[in-house]
């Protein structure tokens, strides 16, 4: 059941299930996006980086943390539209294998003048396995009002 501006207030943090990121993964992102840098489709020239192996796009991080977020059930249904992404740090990286979560910290809310949506800040960590944060930063939304959501 989604959570609408009403039901959300600063402080509330929430957990996503974790994913591991997979080879497929890796091919996939980098054929729909075109970014086929080698420190993440070859195998051999990553092994003389100071990784010694391929790393995940960056990107590819950031856009999991939406999908992540998703399957928290949160926003599903309330959620209008992302509305902007501030200070985003790619703070360690991730590798094929990793099993990553995101948790998502409420840092405000306010009603828009409309009163039918509101905005919410929110701080978004992306982990891995040993809770090392390896990407953090804002990610505020636009969300329905409870009575917008009946309407």
């Amino acid at each position: 059941m989604p959570l609408y501006l009403e039901d959300l207030s600063a402080g509330q943090t929430f957990v996503s299930p974790g994913r591991t990121i997979t080879e497929a993964d890796v091919v996939s992102f980098a054929a729909w996006t075109g970014d086929n840098n080698q420190v993440h489709t070859d195998v051999e020239f990553a092994k003389r980086t100071r990784y010694g192996q391929r790393i995940v796009h960056g990107m590819l991080g950031a856009s999991l943390c939406l999908g992540l977020i998703a399957r928290t059930g949160v926003f599903e249904g309330s959620a209008v539209a992302l509305l902007w992404i501030d200070g985003w740090r790619f703070t360690q990286p991730v590798f094929i294998g990793d099993t990553l979560t995101c948790t998502v910290e409420i840092l405000s809310t306010r009603q828009t003048s409309s009163g039918r949506t509101g905005v919410v800040e929110r701080l978004v960590t992306l982990a891995n396995q040993r809770g090392e944060i390896v990407q953090q930063g804002r990610m505020d939304i636009l969300v329905l009002t409870r009575a917008a959501a009946i309407a």
